[in-house]
């Protein structure tokens, strides 16, 4: 018996070897532009935070809104990048990420909402007076403020 039907005795009929996957994903990583990485990423992270605000139906169990605060600072992050690679998509990346913001404001409105530094006070410290990163007001644009 060979190495080969070794291997092929270990790989299930019908399904591909690790060197095919191996092989695949390397033809794959070779066509795959950074761009395209961008953009996709971009579009996970608004859907996910969106998500994860609550807001719509069936999704108030997901609520994690220090989620959201991480996603809207990573795709303000990207926002150059994404001007860089597919500056046609900017507009809507950019709409996408204000109706986010948007939603991040109305389910922080809530009592129960749990960002960290969102009971401060004017000045941006805590009611204790703390002013570690937890204590500090979000980042986060919010249109028309």
């Amino acid at each position: 018996m060979s190495d080969s039907d070794e291997i092929d005795a270990t790989t299930p009929p019908g399904q591909p070897s690790e060197e095919e996957i191996r092989a695949a994903l390397e033809e794959e990583m070779a066509r795959v532009h950074v761009g395209d990485v961008v953009l996709q990423t971009v579009v996970s992270l608004v859907n996910l935070a969106a998500r994860r605000t609550g807001t719509a139906p069936e999704t108030e169990g997901e609520r994690d809104l220090d989620q959201v605060r991480i996603a809207i600072d990573a795709v303000r992050a990207l926002l150059p990048s994404v001007e860089t690679v597919a500056p046609e998509q900017l507009p809507a990346v950019k709409d996408a990420l204000s109706q986010l913001q948007l939603a991040y404001v109305k389910a922080g409105g809530d009592a129960d909402s749990s960002v960290p530094g969102s009971q401060g006070t004017a000045d941006g410290l805590a009611p204790d007076g703390g002013s570690g990163p937890e204590d500090r007001p979000s980042r986060i644009w919010v249109p028309g403020s």
